[in-house]
């Protein structure tokens, strides 16, 4: 299935900016509010569904025998059409 990317943003952020904007998607979840993504003038809003699949993935990128990147990714997906699967997290 093809990508399209609605909107993309990367900048270095301190541990308490980043911690900050975490904490509001998670407001805006939990009080089942969309969610806006904003940089400069592009924006984009989007509404999860009640039960959105979560993905958490920790990775390292670089030469097995070297310094590489490390990089912890959070993703909350689901269908257009509404369908989604589920994921436990312990």
């Amino acid at each position: 299935m093809p990508e399209e990317v609605l909107f993309e943003s990367e900048s270095a952020q301190s541990r308490n900016d980043i911690a900050a904007m975490l904490r509001r998607v998670a407001d805006n979840l939990e009080a089942g509010d969309a969610i806006t993504l904003r940089a400069g003038d592009e924006s984009v809003t989007m509404d999860p569904p009640d039960r959105p699949t979560f993905e958490v993935k920790a990775e390292r990128e670089g030469p097995a025998d070297g310094p590489g990147e490390l990089s912890v990714e959070f993703e909350i997906e689901w269908d257009e059409n509404g369908e989604s699967g589920s994921l436990e997290i312990e």
